[in-house]
């Protein structure tokens, strides 16, 4: 052929000449672009098995293993001194009330000061900010440890009303309530925010697989917490216990931050990028950090834009359902079930294998996790471990309202239930972080999950406070009943919001096979 005769200077067809040197550069800046993103849709070409093969590997594997290393360290301490605090203050006291105390100021600093952290949080560069965090919680640990020796040494038999009115009493309450903002804040951002990074929001099953070794690595430190404590109580004075606790956290303090550090070299600095362009418009200064009207100020303000936030985040169904889930305080391990366990006599052994094995029921669900998010998809992997939950809880209703619970048989049934039922609880626990990972944006991350902390707390206490009003252990039938009723509403609104895909949810998890 020829070459093409000259268009008219009349025609408006549009001619454009490419060069390869913008060509390559566009080419160029496409393959950083996806390597960064990881989006999992800019790749048509390859197979089915070829797409599920890159779903199940992680964008940064070296930095997720860094970082259960991590959270084996923080964990592990945190634990141990979870259950060192509350022993040391009940021996201050035959009366509940001072751990009681301890406990409801905690759960309402976290209340108040879940979203100003978060806040903080979403402002600050993740690695100065992770340090901070865990030296804050390094301190209010020993400070906690101090007063509870000063307190060991000085106390004598006062009344309990004097007791919390000492000037060390209310030095430990602010202690603990610091330390747990600290812990909760470290939690949400590590599991919100970091490991998304390292797994990838697009590659669903690494992101499962990493946040089920997250899950199971936090329960078997809490089995392995309550077993060295036991182990030191039992050799050793309380005390000793106390010192030997102070020890293990300041031995880990250092592993943290060096492991902080080596999580951010081994994924390339990712830990490093901005959460939003945002964080910059407002920076916080020393001023603001050390004013305290203005940190009011912002306190304030931030309880308000963290609700807000939380109220129109674009999965706040299934964050609701864990909020129900919350108010589930008689049908699972705890205080509640134990006092009622002591009650029909049940021997210390019998209630100490229901503990472990409710434990080992969640380990158990951990390792199926991925496999159902692989073979249901995300969503479909949570309304099935809520629909299982549901179902055996309601019948152990069943037999606890029949009458007969106070037999053998029927009470180990019953038991046997709930343990059974830690499987479909911590399978949506699972499912449900990566819904809220994949939902939430970066850059909202830390202050949409620790308002979530908050409202779980919340209800927390107000199941607190109606148990309190039931008062007697043979009301147990009725919180029961209360605490079903709220996993069944959690599971009918989740459950709906699956069946009623809106077109922002379609958009949000388009890489989910089975929605």
């Amino acid at each position: 052929m020829g070459d093409p005769s000259p268009l008219p200077s009349s025609c408006s067809t549009p001619f454009v000449h490419l060069s390869s040197d913008i060509l390559s550069s566009e080419l160029q800046f496409l393959t950083e672009e996806t390597y960064k993103t990881g989006l999992l849709t800019t790749l048509p070409v390859l197979s089915k098995e070829e797409q599920d093969a890159l779903a199940a590997t992680p964008v940064h594997p070296a930095g997720l293993v860094a970082l259960y290393a991590s959270f084996l360290a923080g964990n592990l301490s945190e634990h141990v001194w979870n259950f060192t605090w509350p022993a040391a203050v009940a021996m201050l006291h035959p009366s509940l009330l001072p751990v009681a105390v301890v406990s409801f100021f905690s759960k309402f600093a976290i209340l108040g000061g879940g979203p100003l952290i978060g806040i903080f949080m979403d402002s600050l560069p993740r690695i100065p900010s992770y340090h901070c965090l865990n030296l804050i919680q390094t301190v209010g640990q020993l400070l906690s440890a101090a007063m509870i020796m000063y307190a060991l040494d000085t106390v004598r038999h006062s009344s309990v009303s004097s007791l919390l009115l000492q000037p060390w009493f209310l030095v430990l309450l602010a202690a603990t309530a610091t330390e747990r903002l600290a812990s909760l804040a470290l939690g949400v951002t590590m599991e919100r925010d970091w490991i998304v990074l390292l797994a990838g929001t697009n590659r669903p099953i690494a992101l499962a697989q990493a946040n089920a070794i997250n899950s199971r690595v936090d329960l078997l430190c809490e089995v392995a917490g309550a077993s060295l404590f036991g182990f030191l109580l039992s050799k050793y004075k309380l005390a000793t216990c106390i010192k030997l606790s102070c020890a293990l956290t300041l031995f880990t303090l250092p592993v943290l931050i060096v492991l902080g550090q080596l999580i951010n070299r081994l994924s390339s600095g990712v830990l490093d990028r901005s959460m939003s362009p945002q964080t910059c418009d407002k920076p916080l200064t020393a001023f603001t950090l050390l004013n305290l009207r203005k940190i009011v100020e912002i306190g304030l303000t931030a309880i308000r834009y963290g609700w807000m936030e939380y109220k129109h985040q674009p999965v706040l169904p299934a964050s609701v359902a864990y909020v129900l889930l919350c108010l589930n305080i008689a049908l699972a391990p705890g205080a509640m079930m134990t006092a009622f366990l002591i009650h029909h006599g049940i021997a210390p052994s019998v209630i100490g294998a229901f503990g472990g094995l409710s434990a080992l029921m969640g380990v158990g669900a951990t390792f199926i996790s991925a496999n159902l998010v692989r073979k249901l998809g995300i969503l479909k992997a949570g309304a099935a471990g809520l629909i299982l939950q549901s179902l055996l809880l309601t019948i152990a209703v069943a037999v606890c309202w029949s009458g007969s619970i106070s037999m053998p048989g029927p009470l180990h049934l019953f038991l046997s239930l709930i343990v059974l039922s830690r499987l479909g609880h911590m399978s949506y626990s699972i499912a449900s972080i990566q819904i809220l990972q994949t939902g939430v944006p970066a850059a909202k991350a830390n202050l949409v999950g620790i308002t979530e902390m908050s409202i779980a707390s919340l209800a927390e206490l107000v199941m607190l406070a109606v148990a309190i009003i039931a008062g007697n252990v043979r009301h147990f039938g009725s919180l029961a009943l209360l605490s079903v009723s709220s996993v069944i509403a959690a599971t009918w609104i989740f459950c709906q919001w699956l069946a009623n895909p809106t077109e922002e949810q379609r958009s949000l998890f388009a890489f989910d096979p089975q929605l």
